[in-house]
């Protein structure tokens, strides 16, 4: 396991910085009654990137961002399995771009939804019980990777329908996966984290990405947490993770070459999240890892500069409706809109970065609140 190096300590980033950006509530949306618990913007095709997708109960609902802070719902899939509970979604594309939607939960079974044409593309089954995470990798997104309860990551192919990999075993995590993440710029690389307290990070260098189906341990193990890890995202080669510490930690993994499984960590910077002392609510960046933004137990959200030092904390982000938990947000490929996920209320907030006073205008114009059901 690889030891925190001793040596400077980490940049902690201030809660009284001023705010550099000013942003409003231009809409909020309600689905039914059941909790959403994910939310996702397409960073994969720009034709769509002010597309976002989100799933809650056993429900896929596809949205359009449009001119003046309307959203446009664009189309809704429900599991034939009224048990099911969606915990996560990602979006991926076919060999000839068809843009998919993958979604996974509580029954274990991974829906690829052809976004195009309004179907159902394949099922995966393979895990052996529910999936907390799936993400694609952004340099192949025929390729999808999901982290489940069952102690297992897997690698599958969206176009071949196989699993090509499965991350467990020895080297493998010792309890329920919660996050998993592609490095940005190495396609053979993942990190993965969980309620073992540890970040883990993986190589698939040598294997044929297309058909074959192996085991593979872990090149590397750390212990950055004391807590479960609940999320986990690349920022180049260094790592962002996220306990239960009120806190979104960023760190380089030293790894030895010659000898697997060992190294270093450097905690480098800290982004102070209050109120965050409860599991499972994940922070997110926008596509070229400007800003990360987490919410909290109470409805808050914080959204942090990822390329300054020490950290700068962009805007504090909070609602009189808002007083929720937000288990998860979402960054359009601009920065323009912000999304957040309210728990109890099954709401979802979007909120415009307001860039000058003209815009600012306009926007208190056209503020306005929908309900869907």
């Amino acid at each position: 396991m690889a030891k925190i190096a001793i040596g400077c300590e980490p940049v902690v980033g201030s809660l009284n910085t001023p705010k550099k950006k000013d942003y409003k509530v231009t809409n909020r949306l309600t689905e039914g009654k059941r909790p959403l618990y994910a939310v996702v913007f397409n960073f994969i095709d720009s034709r769509f990137y002010n597309v976002f997708a989100t799933v809650g109960g056993n429900r896929v609902t596809i949205y359009r961002c449009l001119e003046g802070g309307t959203i446009a719902v664009l189309q809704s899939f429900i599991d034939e399995d009224k048990e099911e509970s969606f915990y996560t979604v990602s979006w991926a594309c076919d060999v000839d771009r068809t843009p998919l939607l993958v979604a996974g939960g509580s029954n274990g079974i991974i829906r690829v939804i052809d976004a195009a044409n309004e179907k159902i593309h394949k099922s995966y089954v393979g895990h052996g019980d529910s999936i907390n995470e799936i993400k694609t990798q952004p340099l192949n997104p025929s390729l999808i990777v999901s982290a489940s309860k069952d102690e297992s990551v897997r690698l599958w192919n969206v176009h071949t329908g196989i699993c090509i990999l499965i991350f467990a075993g020895a080297g493998g995590h010792r309890n329920e996966v919660l996050s998993v993440d592609f490095h940005p710029s190495d396609e053979h690389r993942i990190a993965s984290c969980g309620m073992d307290n540890t970040v883990k990070i993986w190589s698939m260098k040598g294997n044929d990405l297309t058909f074959v189906l192996r085991n593979r341990n872990s090149i590397f193990l750390a212990a950055v947490h004391t807590n479960y890890v609940d999320c986990t995202r690349w920022l180049g080669d260094f790592v962002l993770s996220k306990s239960v510490d009120n806190e979104i930690v960023l760190w380089e993994p030293i790894m030895k070459e010659q000898s697997p499984g060992e190294g270093s960590v450097d905690i480098l910077q800290k982004y102070p999240v209050p109120d965050c002392d409860i599991w499972f609510i994940k922070f997110s960046c926008d596509f070229h890892y400007t800003a990360a933004a987490a919410g909290n137990r109470e409805g808050r959200i914080y959204v942090w500069e990822l390329q300054s030092c020490p950290p700068v904390l962009i805007a504090k982000l909070s609602h009189p409706q808002s007083k929720s938990p937000i288990r998860q947000t979402a960054m359009s490929v601009d920065g323009r809109y912000r999304i957040l996920m309210l728990e109890k209320s099954a709401s979802l907030g979007v909120k415009y970065c307001v860039e000058d006073i003209v815009l600012k205008e306009v926007n208190d114009a056209l503020t306005q609140e929908y309900g869907y059901v």
